[in-house]
């Protein structure tokens, strides 16, 4: 089979290469790039190791400041690798196993 049957690649009238799964290879690209952090990681492996954790709990967990936690948080929600749940005034972050599918 050749690379470009493999990755469903089809030329169009004008002879420019289309992919069939672009929107799953864009999918991937946000969830690669997501994870492409050393500090995503840890934010990541420190809620599946709690279970579920506020960014208060995760920033000093870590020894990061609040907003630097905060961003890497919204990385991660935007590439649905964590999801959160409002318990009052605080957001619990857990991890999405079934977001990286």
């Amino acid at each position: 089979m050749s690379t470009m049957n493999y990755l469903n690649i089809t030329p169009d009238k004008n002879n420019n290469m289309l992919f069939e799964n672009a929107d799953v290879i864009k999918k991937a690209n946000v969830v690669v790039r997501a994870i492409d952090s050393s500090i995503r990681q840890k934010i990541v492996q420190f809620i599946e190791a709690h279970g579920k954790a506020t960014v208060t709990e995760i920033h000093t967990a870590l020894g990061i400041d609040q907003p630097i936690a905060s961003r890497h948080l919204a990385v991660l929600r935007q590439a649905k690798i964590v999801n959160t749940n409002r318990q009052g005034k605080f957001v619990y972050y857990t991890a999405n196993v079934s977001g990286i599918e």
